[in-house]
């Protein structure tokens, strides 16, 4: 089911996909030219960092320098889709660093997508399937034209639509435990 999917993102290409949320533009986040790809067919301003999605609570270590003590409860037990923002980023692509340095990870519950992320073995960018600017698409059908015809590769969960189309809430941490609801 995933086989097509997970060449295409070794090879650096593109992906349109149903995330956790809602649907989802990604690549490999090690890949700084694929990252690339992505802020220019959303015509997104690259000074606005993307999400990366993991598999497995243990991969923050991977991608976070420090996690903070509070972030391991707070990711295992969040009932919804929640987006943590960690200080200081590692291991990908540095255009996925914000400016201060921190990185934007979500860890997936949704089988479909857990599964294509576990089965790549390595963080995917995440960030949603639309043009800067323009609304986010609850469904396929609400995809630009233009993204759909750019992108490299579509990947759609055979057993439907994902039913939870909400963007995930989203927390920003500080070393010291502080930490700030930026959207919930």
């Amino acid at each position: 089911m995933y086989h097509d999917a997970l060449q295409h993102l070794r090879k650096g290409d593109s992906l349109l996909y149903p995330s956790d949320t809602i649907w989802g533009l990604g690549c490999d986040a090690r890949n700084e030219k694929a990252v690339e790809k992505l802020y220019q067919l959303k015509q997104r301003p690259d000074n606005k960092a993307f999400i990366i999605l993991i598999s497995k609570i243990e991969q923050l270590s991977e991608y976070v320098l420090e996690v903070p003590e509070i972030a391991w409860n707070l990711v295992e037990f969040a009932e919804k889709p929640l987006t943590v923002i960690y200080p200081q980023g590692k291991n990908i692509a540095p255009n996925l660093l914000g400016e201060d340095g921190s990185i934007a990870i979500r860890l997936v519950k949704d089988e479909f997508c857990k599964g294509l992320v576990y089965k790549f073995e390595r963080a995917i960018v995440s960030t949603s399937a639309n043009i800067s600017g323009e609304p986010s698409p609850q469904k396929y059908e609400d995809i630009s034209p233009q993204i759909i015809e750019n992108v490299d590769f579509i990947l759609k969960n055979p057993k439907g639509e994902n039913k939870n189309v909400q963007p995930s809430q989203i927390v920003k941490l500080g070393l010291g435990g502080d930490f700030k609801f930026i959207r919930k």
